[in-house]
This record gives C-alpha cells, structure tokens and sequence, in this order.
C-alpha cells in the first residue's frame, strides 16, 4: 500500500535512482524530474505529499524553485539537498520555508525517515510560517554530521528570539554561532553586545552589565550605560556564564524574570527587551550539583542547547577550514595565500588541536609567515603541534600515527643536532616489525616473512643483522 507520493528533483542520475528505490521500497510513490521546469510544469495538473529538491542544478537552482513553490502552494514541504554543506545553505532553505535540509552524502534511512516526517507533517494540514531574509553570516564552516546540526538549528531558530545556550571546549567558535544566531534573527537591526564573564573582575561584573548612576562608586563620575542597556532590542551574548558570581545570577535571574533592572546606586527601573545567548566550557549540570550555579537561572538560560563538537571530532572539516585561514591571513597580510602539500593536509587532519579551531586559525596565520616555500610541507609545521596531548589523557601522544610521531622524532633529533638519522632509524624500525609479525605468528618465520612481505631468506638475514637469531 502507497503511503505518499514523493517527488525528486536532481540533475544526478544516481541520486535520483538511489532516493527512487529506497523510497519505493518503503512503500511510497515516486516521481523524478531533471530540473525546476519540469517540476513547475507538472505541479499545474498534480501535487506530491513532498518534493526533494537538489539545490544547486543546471538553470533553475532549488531555493529559486523552493520560492516559486512556496508561492504557488505554500504548505508543501519541500526537503533541500546539497553537496556543498554550509550555513549559508541551510539558513537560505530554512528561511526561504524548506521543511529540512538534508547534506550530501547522507544516510539513506535516514534519509527516509525524514520524508516520511514530511508526509505525516503535510497531511496534518500545518499552517505555514512567514519567513524573513537576514543578511550575511559569519565564516562558519563544517560539513561534519555535528556542524550539520548545529547548521539547522541555526536555521530553525532564524525567526525566533528564544534563549540559547552554547556549549563547547575553549575554540571551538562559540561566539562565531552566537553573531550567527543573532544575524540570522528578527532582530539583525538591532545591536549585538557581548560580554566575556571570565575577563572582567568580579567586583565590576555588575556594573558593566547593568551600568551605575552618577556618585554609584569612586570613581563613578557619570551615569553610564550597561550592556543590558546597549544591547535593548538586539542580542546580549554572555560567554563564559559558568564564571558568573552567584550574586550577579540572582539579578540576572530577576532582568530575564521580569524585563527590567536597576542601575548600581539606582532606584528607578530600566526596562529592556533583550535576546541572551550564554555560552560555557563548563558542565553547567555539574555546577548546578557543586552549588555554584543556580539551578533556576540554569533552566531559564537552557531553553534551546547548541554543542558545538572539539575539533577532534571533526576531522573532516579540518582542510577545509586551513585553506580558509590560509586564505584569510594572506588577505590580511597582503601576500599569496600558502597551499597544503597533501601529506602536510594530512598530518593536520591528525593532529589532537587541543586549541580547537582557534589553534587551528592561529596555526595557518604562523605558516603563512614563517612557511619558507609557496607549498606548506610537514617540516614547516611549528614542532609543538607534535608535543599536544589530549586535554583528558595526558598520557596519550598525539597524533596516534606512526608515521607523524615518526616526524615528531626526527624533528626532536635534528634540533638536537644528530645526524645520520636514517642508519639510526631503520634498524628499530625493522626490528619492531620482526617483533610484531613474530609475536603475531607465534614464532613462526615463513608466516612471519609472507606478513611483511619478504622472502624466508630475507627475513632470516635480517634477524642475523640485527642479532635477533
């Protein structure tokens, strides 16, 4: 028994075929097309319960198609695909009333289910929602499933001004996703005003986030404005919540409360309409249970979560993001931009960046300068990028690669100024192998020498050199 009917718009043969057959299997109807105008031309006799939509194609792309069909039938979802997975993609989707964004290369149940949530979405009969176009966004890059998430729930948030919560390690962009979140908002005109709780002295914390009246303090010489104040009817970003005193919770908790405060030394009211997004590398659950942060505040700031995942955890996006630096810092400095050797992409794609992304930009503005050739090599990369352990196992050198722990080691040796380092390696290093294949094959040589690819005769040669017979 059909359950829906689903059309598929892509100018890839495979993908339709791949969609076409897993849909069909699942029991739905299905219906593709090569382009937008075929599309357009079809939906005048006929409706799907969900069209899958390719985004970039030969003519008509699929947000130009996703607007002509918003117009024509507004409660049709329409699901956007795209190999090229960025914020900007997903925002425009999600703001131009896509029903969900789904990158390339994705998993094909997973794939199913989504549509099978846009049929069961469709046929409830939802109200559409009226969408706004925001301007530019921030350099937020990430093809990774985690980066994909966070993508959407960007998205999904554009018409919104609820609370957000960010967490994530030290570097991982926390404040890059807050300007997003605030850019992609009702409230864009508005200002955005941050404010790290880690750099400013407790005893001023108060002050600088809800201002003093003239004579407040010593010192206080004029009324001046907090950040409540500035930001009223855009966005203030709090960073590093988890520092906040416990006094300055309870009055934020009352301004989130109620809409309105009191300067330092004041007694008249100041109402403010204010978006926050508060941001932490901390376990806040885990403060709230030490007694350090108020549970109460914690709910009322916890009303939307955002992760954003180390850099470890997604290796995929890591030369990606160095060719962007690269970019960026050669812009800044007015030079040609670096390029990767590919072993170099490599060896960063495994390093532990305990810095995150941060390290990770601050890494490719070094290159850019101290870089010797136009092409960036493994020897150019600074020596302490093959020192860092991850921050919750000292014990664990990173990268986990022989090979770059192998470059770790030469590195330490040429700056020590050893030579012949080759006819010191080589013997260990084969020795470690006859070990290991041995070990493997419990002692037994013609297995052991198939393993590593040698001759019975070799093997045994080398064992005599290496006085391991």
């Amino acid at each position: 028994m059909q359950r829906g009917i689903v059309w598929i718009v892509d100018d890839d043969s495979s993908i339709r075929w791949v969609l076409e057959r897993a849909l069909t299997g699942a029991g739905l109807s299905c219906t593709t097309f090569e382009n937008g105008n075929e599309v357009l031309d079809a939906l005048t006799t006929k409706t799907p319960d969900v069209l899958l939509s390719d985004i970039r194609m030969p003519g008509m792309d699929g947000l130009a198609l996703l607007k002509q069909i918003k117009q024509r039938h507004p409660m049709l979802p329409v699901i956007i695909m795209t190999a090229h997975s960025d914020l900007d993609a997903a925002v425009s989707a999600y703001q131009q009333g896509a029903f969900d964004y789904l990158p390339k290369p994705f998993d094909i149940d997973e794939a199913v289910a989504l549509v099978e949530r846009a049929i069961s979405h469709y046929q409830e009969q939802q109200q559409p929602r009226n969408v706004q176009v925001f301007g530019p966004t921030a350099d937020i890059i990430g093809e990774a499933p985690a980066m994909q998430d966070v993508f959407r729930i960007i998205g999904r948030l554009s018409r919104s001004s609820i609370s957000v919560l960010i967490n994530g390690e030290s570097g991982t962009g926390k404040e890059l996703v807050a300007h997003a979140l605030h850019r992609h908002s009702p409230r864009v005109k508005a200002p955005f005003i941050a404010l790290n709780m880690a750099a400013i002295p407790k005893d001023l914390i108060e002050s600088e986030l809800f201002g003093h009246e003239k004579g407040a303090f010593t010192g206080a010489n004029t009324i001046r404005q907090g950040r409540f104040e500035q930001a009223d009817g855009g966005t203030l970003f709090l960073d590093e919540i988890g520092d906040m005193p416990l006094d300055v919770q309870t009055r934020l908790l009352r301004v989130l409360a109620d809409g309105q405060f009191y300067r330092v030394g004041g007694y008249a009211p100041v109402k403010v309409d204010v978006r926050i997004i508060a941001a932490t590398h901390q376990n806040l659950e885990l403060r709230v249970q030490e007694g350090k942060f108020r549970e109460d505040l914690f709910h009322r700031l916890n009303v939307i979560r955002v992760h954003l995942p180390p850099l470890r955890e997604r290796r995929e996006d890591i030369p990606r993001l160095a060719r962007h630096f690269l970019q960026v810092a050669a812009r800044e400095l007015g030079v040609e931009a670096k390029l990767l050797h590919p072993e170099t992409e490599a060896a960063l794609t495994r390093l532990a960046w305990p810095g995150n992304v941060r390290q990770l930009e601050n890494t490719c503005r070094w290159l850019t300068v101290m870089a010797a050739g136009q092409e960036v090599l493994i020897q150019d990369l600074p020596g302490e990028l093959f020192e860092t352990t991850l921050p919750d196992s000292p014990s664990q050198t990173l990268p986990d690669s022989w090979a770059t722990l192998l470059a770790q080691w030469a590195d330490r040796a040429l700056r020590s100024g050893h030579q012949n380092l080759l006819s010191e390696a080589q013997p260990e290093m084969e020795r470690t192998l006859l070990t290991t294949a041995l070990r493997h094959t419990q002692g037994h040589k013609q297995e052991a020498a198939r393993l590593l690819g040698w001759g019975r005769n070799t093997l045994t040669r080398k064992l005599k050199e290496l006085g391991m017979e």
